[in-house]
């Protein structure tokens, strides 16, 4: 690797990412409704207070200016707008407000987000995504949202990850709402894609100009079978669907799926045609497809191929997915921001090695023209991961989930040390604080 190609530019963005429902604490949603139910991996698990962050906003702020961070990503809680179908919070609306406006005090440019994959109670009851008023009462929300973005310069996303939320969700029965049919996800997924249409007019109509997006979840994919047809196609079609369904129908216009034996759609959607002004991408790592013979006739495995270790959730450690997975969105023709990357580390010493390692793949895609942005490390902080609960920990700083203190690791050193020196350097090279 050249000089050039280990420096990042001035104006590349570095920064971190959060959650509402798995940093604040407080929220009544059907996430909430989901864990009284005994839903989670450990079915007692409760996010409960979160790690607080609802009242150590400034506090967790000063952290992330403290890593030479200078983006911030926030999901707006739908459930604290909107607790009840039409009746929206004005206290709520007026404290995220305030949070934006105090972000930006201290240095660091909003990052928000619509929709993280929680809904308010009633959602699900009265205005599921699979029919067609769901479109409507998400305007509605996002157009109350718009006012809170105004003179903020924010980067909106309108939806997080929005295929783990149908396949979890509507294919798999995994999270809420609990459903597994496939002709009813694919009703949703035309119905998503519409939403962030009105919600692209709504922010529009009050901002004047926005840059929108939605943050992908992309995998890399490789067959569990190099030489199995099946799997070979299973890689194609997986790409497909689930890596670029969504970006290409808010690039063209057009919605198509395709998953053999399950359900597909082909739907023009109209105003999706060119709808964003950036691709967000959250990686993280690969997946090898087995085609086995019955529904869905597909298996997901993550294998240790080259020794480095799964992460602590079990995931592969690829970097080089994620050189391929940047290369494979510069089709779109659009900036390019990471939206979400990291490692669940639960003793701490690996983060600074991946943090090395992934962001050399986003120096390498941009010297191959990938235009990227930004890169958004996930997360902050050690934080309530969903079926997960409390056991991953994502975090620069280590929280203490009994008493809520806050700890730097070893990787606030490192992220540090490139987002504010420009350069990537190596692990070793950089001395912890204090020494």
């Amino acid at each position: 690797m050249s000089a050039t190609e280990q420096t990042f530019p001035a104006d590349f963005t570095f920064g971190v990412a959060t959650a509402a429902y798995q940093v604040e604490g407080g929220i009544e949603n059907d996430w909430a409704e989901w864990e009284r139910a005994g839903k989670l991996k450990e079915p007692d698990a409760r996010c409960g207070p979160a790690v607080d962050h609802w009242n150590r906003y400034e506090e967790d702020y000063a952290l992330a200016r403290a890593v030479g961070a200078t983006a911030f990503r926030i999901s707006l809680e739908w459930a604290r707008i909107e607790p009840e179908r039409g009746r929206f919070d004005e206290a709520a609306l007026e404290s995220y407000r305030e949070r934006l406006l105090k972000m930006k005090a201290h240095g660091l440019r909003p990052v928000v987000t619509l929709h993280h994959f929680t809904h308010p109670t009633w959602f699900h009851r009265e205005t599921p995504w699979h029919q067609p008023a769901s479109v409507d009462v998400f305007r509605r929300y996002a157009k109350r949202c718009a006012a809170l973005l105004e003179g903020l310069d924010a980067l909106v996303i309108s939806f997080n990850e929005p295929m783990v939320l149908l396949l979890g969700g509507y294919l798999q029965g995994a999270i809420p709402p609990g459903l597994a049919d496939g002709p009813t996800t694919m009703r949703a997924m035309e119905n998503l894609v519409r939403s962030h249409v009105a919600a692209r007019e709504e922010l529009l109509s009050r901002l004047g100009r926005v840059e929108l997006g939605i943050s992908q979840n992309m995998l890399a994919f490789a067959p569990d079978r190099w030489w199995h047809p099946l799997d070979r196609a299973l890689v194609r079609l997986g790409a497909q669907a689930y890596n670029h369904a969504f970006h290409e129908a808010l690039a063209t216009g057009k919605l198509r799926v395709t998953m053999p034996g399950v359900a597909s759609t082909r739907v023009d959607i109209p105003g999706a045609r060119d709808s964003v002004e950036f691709i967000g991408v959250n990686y993280y790592t690969r997946a090898h497809l087995r085609f086995v013979p019955r529904p869905p006739f597909i298996e997901f495995k993550y294998r240790d191929i080259h020794g480095r270790g799964l992460t602590d959730i079990g995931w592969e450690d690829w970097p080089e997915g994620f050189l391929q997975t940047l290369r494979d969105v510069k089709r779109y023709g659009k900036p390019v921001w990471i939206t979400e990357n990291g490692i669940d580390d639960r003793v701490g010493v690996r983060r600074p090695h991946y943090l090395h390692s992934h962001l050399a793949q986003v120096l390498a895609a941009r010297a191959q023209g990938v235009d990227v942005r930004g890169y958004l490390y996930w997360s902050l902080l050690d934080n309530f991961e969903w079926l997960e609960g409390w056991g991953p920990r994502f975090g620069l700083y280590h929280v203490n989930f009994d008493t809520l203190r806050r700890s730097p690791t070893p990787a606030c050193d490192y992220f540090r040390a490139v987002a504010t020196g420009r350069k990537l350097v190596a692990p070793d090279a950089v001395r912890p604080s204090g020494a």
